[in-house]
């Protein structure tokens, strides 16, 4: 039986993940949840898909987890061990499968982002937001604890201090104000996002393929490694790379004065 609320195209070598349920503000059920990982995790193998656009329909991105459903850690009875057991299995994972995705994820954020709901934007390579796009930490509003990656995603995207007066406080941050922090790359008219969304996803899918799943490793480890780590990667992650077909075809185009011509292989 299909899962309702996520919807799943591939086009020129994009695939548009759309969460499609509207009437709750695309709240995440435990089923959305399971679908949106295993369509991240077929993106990142499938060298037909070159870039992954993750956005929503109505007037929220996403409220976050569907606690009447049963999908956050705050809710119901559960035995000792269970909480920690539903994050790593659930909404850890899903994030996971953003920042291990070998394609450019780009999140175009259309409205309301709150919560667990906030991370896999958050988590996304590139982050584009409608004006009337927010975000919000509203765990402590509930008396919770941030999960599903947000103590981890939030210092390293807006610095420890913002991340804690974000998360102590839980306040909304409005779209311009996201853009300033470096939550999000760039803010444009509602009207514009889905546009906008397409012809970035198209400029990474007209470029190498390769090059930028490593770019993203490199990037990403770096975050939490030393300088001689980081700079060993980078060495060996320039030798795989100049093996593939791409890496031959930049220099040779650039030679030829001619435009490259990547095919992702």
């Amino acid at each position: 039986m299909p899962v309702t609320g996520v919807r799943h195209e591939v086009c020129d070598g994009i695939a548009y993940l759309t969460l499609d349920r509207p009437e709750a503000l695309n709240a995440l059920t435990p089923d959305m949840r399971e679908r949106l990982t295993g369509l991240l995790e077929r993106a990142s193998a499938d060298p037909e898909v070159r870039a992954v656009v993750l956005t929503g329909t109505g007037r929220g991105f996403c409220a976050g987890a569907d606690l009447r459903g049963g999908a956050g850690a705050g809710s119901g009875e559960r035995v000792a061990g269970d909480v920690a057991r539903v994050l790593r299995l659930g909404a850890q994972r899903l994030i996971a499968a953003v920042l291990d995705c070998e394609k450019p994820v780009l999140a175009a954020v259309n409205g309301t982002a709150a919560g667990v709901g906030a991370h896999p934007a958050l988590a996304c390579d590139l982050v584009l937001a409608a004006e009337s796009a927010r975000l919000i930490e509203v765990f402590v509003q509930r008396g919770l604890v941030p999960d599903g990656g947000g103590a981890y995603l939030m210092p390293r995207l807006a610095g420890p201090h913002r991340a804690k007066e974000l998360m102590f406080f839980g306040d909304a941050v409005e779209a311009a104000r996201a853009e300033r922090l470096g939550l999000v790359n760039l803010v444009v008219p509602d009207t514009e996002l889905a546009a906008t969304a397409r012809a970035w996803a198209a400029r990474l899918a007209s470029g190498p393929t390769r090059a930028p799943a490593l770019t993203k490793q490199l990037v990403n480890a770096s975050l939490d490694t030393g300088r001689a780590t980081a700079f060993a990667a980078e060495s060996w992650a320039q030798e795989i790379n100049m093996t593939i077909r791409d890496a031959q075809e930049g220099p040779r185009a650039f030679a030829e004065r001619r435009a490259p011509h990547f095919d992702g292989r």
